[in-house]
């Protein structure tokens, strides 16, 4: 390997870019883990017995957390979020204030997705009357995608919007509320209240740490392939003048 030539370019691109693409992988690899150690705390509150809205101020962290609700929808100031799919199909997804008895708070409920498959018809909906006793979870965004704001506040009800802001929609309104959206699970007053536990899970995290050391790999590949074959190009060239050079006279 004495004779070893990559050259200068190729080799300041390697110093720089390989320790990130392993980094890169390695980052991977961590927020997989992170994202299964999640998922085990997330089963395991699965079957948990639901608490009280008031007993959420002495719990640390709230995602996921069942909650038991007993109160009514304020249908006046329904959301509906858009740019949701189901099985292949856009719809949106109803959320609604939801008035707390027990505890004195509203909430945001998010009912469920709905089918919206033609724009210029509303999509259909219909709210329970009367108190209500409904079971759902505390859903504390983890690792979401990058979403543009609500709609402006002037916009007519139910209002359009592509990303929930509980705090924002409460200071509108002059409530008390709760921070994070809930969930219901399926029951009477849900819709189609199928919801994935993280956006993205951790088999998503190891793929893309596969990709990025297969790039650091690739590098490091192409990085010993010019190596040498520049080293075996000059020794051809250095053969080539030292045999001209030998070379017979002629006279």
């Amino acid at each position: 390997m004495s004779g070893f030539r990559p050259g200068l370019l190729p080799s300041i691109a390697v110093v720089l870019l390989l320790p990130l693409l392993i980094g890169l992988g390695f980052w991977q690899l961590s927020r997989a883990e992170q994202k299964r150690a999640l998922l085990d705390d997330f089963a395991a509150r699965e079957h948990a017995a639901p608490m009280a809205v008031a007993e959420l101020e002495r719990q640390s962290d709230l995602a996921h957390l069942r909650i038991r609700l007993h109160g009514q929808f304020d249908e006046r100031h329904s959301l509906l979020l858009d740019n949701r799919q189901r099985g292949g199909q856009v719809g949106v997804e109803l959320l609604q204030p939801f008035y707390d008895q027990s505890s004195g708070l509203w909430l945001l409920v998010n009912r469920g997705w709905l089918p919206w498959p033609d724009r210029r018809t509303p999509p259909q909906f219909t709210t329970p009357d009367g108190p209500l006793e409904l079971v759902a979870r505390v859903h504390v965004p983890v690792g979401e995608a990058f979403q543009l704001q609500a709609d402006p506040a002037g916009s007519a009800w139910p209002r359009l919007i592509t990303a929930v802001e509980p705090e924002r929609l409460w200071h509108q309104l002059g409530r008390g509320g709760m921070s994070y959206e809930v969930r219901l699970e399926p029951g009477p007053a849900a819709y189609r209240a199928e919801w994935p536990l993280v956006a993205m899970g951790p088999e998503k995290h190891t793929g893309y740490a596969v990709q990025w050391f297969a790039l650091a790999a690739a590098l490091v590949g192409l990085y010993l392939y010019l190596g040498l074959h520049n080293s075996r190009q000059n020794a051809r060239e250095q053969q080539h003048e030292h045999s001209h050079e030998s070379g017979p006279l002629h006279p």
